[in-house]
C-alpha cells in the first residue's frame, strides 16, 4: 500500500512540474515575443526618425530652389556692378585731373591724397587728415594745391549736405580740379557790372541877378 501510494505521489509530482513547466515555457515564449514586437516598433519608429531627419538635412544643404538662388545673386549682382562704376568713376576722375592741372598736383597719387586729406578736415578729422598728409608730401605731392582746395570747399560749404556722402566727394573732387571755382550766386554777382549812381537832386539853379535899382524920378520945378 505504501508502495503504490509512493508511485501515485511520484506520478502526480511529475504531472505537475510538467505542467508547471510547460506554463512557464508558454510565459517565457509570450514575454520574448512581446520583447520582439516592441523591438520592433521601436526599431520602426527609429528608422522613420532618421530617414526624416537625412531628408530635411539633406534638402537644407542641397542645391536651393532656383528663387532662392535668383535672390542671392541679385545683391551678389548690384554690389559687383557697383563696385565696377566706382572704379570707372575713379579712372575718369584720375583722367580729367591730369588734362586739366599743370604739375604734380594733377598725378593720380596726389589726387587721391590730396582729395582725402581735404575731405578728413573738412569732417574735422584732423588726426587721420595729418598722418595721410604725411603721405602726401612723401609723394612730392604741392601742399598748396591742398590749401586752395581746401579754401574753395568753404565757399561750398552751403551746397555740402552731410547726409549725402556724394555731394562732400563730388565737391572735393569739383574744388581739386579749379580751386578758383565760385559759387553760382557769388560768381554771377561778381561778373555783374556795377550799376550808375543815379541821383535825384537837381543841379543847384544859378541866382538870380539882382534887378537894378529904380533911378529917382526928377523935381517938378516952381
Amino acid at each position: 500500500m505504501d508502495a503504490i501510494n509512493w508511485r501515485v505521489r511520484g506520478i502526480l509530482a511529475r504531472a505537475v512540474s510538467g505542467a508547471i513547466g510547460e506554463f512557464m515555457r508558454q510565459r517565457v515564449r509570450q514575454s520574448r515575443n512581446a520583447v520582439l514586437r516592441q523591438f520592433a516598433a521601436t526599431l520602426a519608429v527609429s528608422s522613420l526618425l532618421v530617414l526624416a531627419g537625412l531628408g530635411g538635412a539633406s534638402a537644407q544643404s542641397g542645391t536651393p530652389a532656383p528663387d532662392q538662388s535668383k535672390a542671392a545673386a541679385q545683391p551678389a549682382d548690384a554690389a559687383a556692378a557697383k563696385d565696377a562704376a566706382q572704379n570707372q568713376r575713379r579712372t575718369d576722375e584720375f583722367a580729367e585731373a591730369a588734362q586739366v592741372i599743370n604739375g604734380p598736383a594733377g598725378n593720380p597719387e596726389c589726387v587721391w591724397l590730396g582729395r582725402r586729406v581735404v575731405r578728413l578736415m573738412w569732417r574735422d578729422d584732423l588726426d587721420t587728415a595729418f598722418r595721410h598728409l604725411d603721405l602726401y608730401d612723401r609723394f612730392g605731392c604741392p601742399g598748396g594745391h591742398i590749401q586752395a582746395a581746401f579754401r574753395c570747399l568753404t565757399r561750398f560749404g552751403g551746397q555740402i549736405d552731410p547726409k549725402v556722402a556724394e555731394t562732400l566727394d563730388s565737391r572735393v573732387h569739383a574744388c581739386w580740379i579749379n580751386p578758383a571755382s565760385q559759387p553760382q550766386q557769388a560768381a554771377a554777382a561778381a561778373s555783374q557790372p556795377a550799376a550808375p549812381t543815379t541821383g535825384n537832386a537837381q543841379a543847384p539853379q544859378p541866382a538870380a541877378s539882382p534887378s537894378p535899382a529904380a533911378s529917382p524920378s526928377p523935381a517938378p520945378q516952381k
